[in-house]
């Protein structure tokens, strides 16, 4: 491995950013709608959330797209790739949200 970018075998980082779009506007989406039905004022915390479990999301979907897609495009390994992959982003996103709720202090 000649650049720390080999491991993405050929992809630019332009070909990367619609996956990791994808991957964190579900997220961003769901704690939008979830903030502004609140009856509550946005409160200024609500920041950190916002913009972490997004980004958690973001790594996740470039994870998704590289291990479905690149690395492992056909047959079983394919299936198994994207099996675990999906997992990982689901622990992406959950880590995203204990990290980003216990620096504003809200992880109980």
């Amino acid at each position: 491995m000649k650049n720390p970018s080999d491991f993405i075998q050929g992809k630019s980082v332009k070909s990367l950013v619609l996956p990791a779009l994808l991957g964190a506007m579900a997220p961003f989406a769901l704690l939008l709608f979830i903030v502004l039905t609140k009856e509550d004022v946005f409160e200024s915390w609500m920041l950190v959330p916002l913009t972490v479990i997004p980004l958690g999301g973001a790594i996740g979907g470039v994870f998704f797209y590289l291990m479905g897609f690149v690395w492992f495009p056909w047959g079983k390994q394919k299936l198994i790739a994207i099996i675990f992959s999906t997992l990982c982003y689901f622990v992406a996103l959950w880590m995203a949200a204990v990290i980003a709720f216990n620096f504003t202090g809200h992880f109980d």
